[in-house]
C-alpha cells in the first residue's frame, strides 16, 4: 500500500501541472498570450461571482502561485475589476471583466471538451464520482492530519 499511495501522491502533482499545461495550451489556441494557466483557472474559479480576495487567498487552491501578485497583474491587464468595500476600506473585491469572461468561456469550452474526451476512453459517470469520492477521503485524511496530528490518525 505504501508504494501505491506515493504513486497516488506524486500523480496528483503531475496531474495538477499538467492541468495548468492544458490551460496555457487551450490560451495559446485562443490567441490569449498575456496569461498563464494559474491565471486562467483564477478567472474561471471565480466566473461569475464578485469574491473578496482574502477568500481566493484562504482557499489556497492555487498551488505554486502568489495570488496577490496574480490578482495584481490580472488587474492591470483588464481581466479583473477591484472594488473597495464600503463598511471596511481593508477589504477589497473582485469581479471579471468582460474581457475574462471571454477567457473563462473558453476555458469552460475546454472542460466540456476535455469532459467528452474522457468519457470515450472509456470513464462515465460512475467511475468519475469514484474517483471524486476516493480523493475527498484523501483531502479529509490530510485535512485531519494537519489539524490533529499522526496520533489520531492511526
Amino acid at each position: 500500500m505504501n508504494k501505491e499511495y506515493l504513486e497516488l501522491t506524486r500523480l496528483i502533482e503531475r496531474l495538477h501541472r499538467r492541468f495548468i499545461d492544458v490551460l496555457k495550451t487551450e490560451l495559446n489556441r485562443l490567441g490569449v498570450k498575456d496569461i498563464n494557466g494559474v491565471q486562467a483557472l483564477l478567472l474561471t474559479n471565480v466566473g461569475e461571482e464578485e469574491f473578496a480576495i482574502r477568500d481566493l487567498i484562504e482557499r489556497g487552491y492555487y498551488l505554486g502561485s502568489n495570488v496577490s501578485y496574480n490578482i495584481r497583474k490580472l488587474t492591470d491587464l483588464g481581466y479583473i475589476e477591484q472594488k473597495r468595500s464600503e463598511h471596511d476600506r481593508r477589504s477589497v473585491t473582485i469581479r471579471l471583466t468582460e474581457k475574462a469572461l471571454t477567457v473563462v468561456k473558453g476555458m469552460r469550452d475546454l472542460q466540456n471538451n476535455n469532459a467528452d474526451a474522457f468519457s470515450k476512453h472509456g470513464a462515465g459517470p460512475d467511475d468519475i464520482e469514484e474517483i471524486c469520492a476516493n480523493l475527498r477521503s484523501l483531502e479529509r485524511t490530510w485535512a485531519d492530519y494537519i489539524h490533529y496530528g499522526t496520533e489520531e490518525l492511526a
